[in-house]
């Protein structure tokens, strides 16, 4: 299209997207009106909900064929303090057991996993108040002291706090993303702590050789660590939430986390690293196969990646067929009591999941919220045969995490 015609093409669109510098009034020129004097109404990005207009399918899937263990929730969190940092001990719940419960029957949930337990004494509270009264229904990972990782003799401490966590009750350790794009040598200044220090290498063996599973998670989606420019396709997402971008000042690129990462799992093969939200890297699906074919010791879990392993549905398929053993199901759920609209949203999120494993429908949000909220796209079911679902959903997780049914 000539550069004069293609002016023309969008001056006579009719509508006028732009992130921001429109009075927050949506439309300001009656249609009508626009009609006749020609010109655009000015829409904000935030306001255009477009609802398809394509007749597909569009499958309830209310339970899920087989019994789910879900390995990647949040039931508790350290307490904030100071400038909303959480550290110490102390912990904070967002969801008592008897509002949990009904959740995991409507929703054929055989086991929740908390992965942030905490450390300390508030692990030891947050075991006592989901697993001890719910074995067979709840599980807790511990975490590291971060606050402490700058003392002396840290990384005999960390190695010893694995293992009494492990007596206490904790199933395995969760790694945040603190480590790698956040920690740094004087807790709050100095430069950042790589993943692959050295000074964790007592934790990551001592994990070994309990044999219970690290959940780590070091890095975010590829667009996190881009310029925040018309060319970003999470601009809305980063736009709403800046601080969530990790371009410029001294933080790494996502690729150097990643290989930081690679080393880790290379360095201690009796580990078994559950990497999740798809290795980190679900928009890059070879290069996440090409590291779970040189660590045998590596597993993926889904939470809140469905966004974009469903807009790329046949790659996703492959995916899922070749590992196969080694995929567990999560969706990084915090659960928030039985009020009703978070009940709804519970309930709407998990059947969103079940929709993209279990059917092939097409172009179906990936989120409760009607505006996605990590990018505008739509996903596609993979409808996965029922010998890969019942490994996903339960067999692979209840391997790793020793349950024994």
């Amino acid at each position: 299209m000539a550069e004069t015609g293609r002016r023309r093409f969008l001056e006579n669109a009719g509508v006028l997207l732009a992130a921001g510098g429109i009075p927050a009034g949506g439309v300001s020129v009656p249609a009508g009106e626009a009609d006749q004097a020609g010109k655009p109404l000015p829409l904000q990005l935030k306001d255009f909900e477009p609802r398809s207009m394509l007749h597909v399918p569009e499958t309830k899937v209310l339970r899920s064929r087989y019994p789910v263990i879900d390995v990647h929730t949040h039931l508790s969190s350290k307490a904030k303090h100071a400038g909303g940092v959480g550290v110490g001990e102390e912990m904070e719940y967002f969801a008592p057991v008897d509002d949990l419960l009904p959740l995991m029957e409507r929703k054929n949930i055989r086991i929740m996993v908390n992965l942030t337990g905490g450390v300390g004494k508030g692990l030891e509270e947050t075991i006592r108040k989901y697993q001890t009264p719910h074995p067979d229904r709840f599980l807790t990972f511990a975490e590291p002291w971060w606050e402490r990782s700058n003392q002396p003799g840290y990384s005999q401490f960390q190695a010893d706090e694995v293992v009494r966590a492990h007596q206490a009750g904790a199933r395995g350790l969760k790694i945040l993303k603190t480590l790698g794009l956040y920690l740094r040598e004087k807790i709050s200044t100095g430069p950042l702590v790589k993943v692959d220090d050295q000074r964790f290498d007592a934790m990551w063996e001592a994990c070994g050789s309990l044999g219970i599973p690290v959940a780590i998670h070091v890095s975010d989606p590829e667009a996190f660590f881009l310029p925040i420019d018309r060319f970003n396709e999470r601009f809305e997402e980063l736009n709403n939430h800046p601080d969530w971008s990790f371009y410029g000042n001294d933080f790494p690129s996502n690729a150097e986390i990643l290989e930081a990462r690679n080393r880790v799992i290379a360095r201690h093969p009796r580990t078994q690293f559950i990497v999740l939200h798809v290795g980190n890297n679900a928009e890059n699906l070879p290069y996440v196969g090409e590291c779970m074919d040189r660590f045998p010791n590596m597993h993926v879990e889904l939470a809140a990646r469905i966004g974009e392993l469903g807009r790329q549905p046949r790659m996703s398929g492959k995916f899922f067929e070749k590992y196969q053993d080694r995929i567990l199901f999560g969706t990084d759920a915090v659960p928030r009591g039985i009020d009703t609209p978070q009940q709804i949203f519970n309930d709407q999120l998990y059947e969103i999941y079940y929709r993209f494993l279990e059917t092939e429908d097409e172009y179906f949000d990936y989120a409760p919220a009607r505006v996605p909220p990590q990018g505008r796209w739509q996903i596609y079911g993979l409808g996965l045969p029922d010998a890969i679902l019942k490994k996903v959903y339960y067999e692979n997780a209840a391997r790793l995490l020793q349950i024994h049914t």
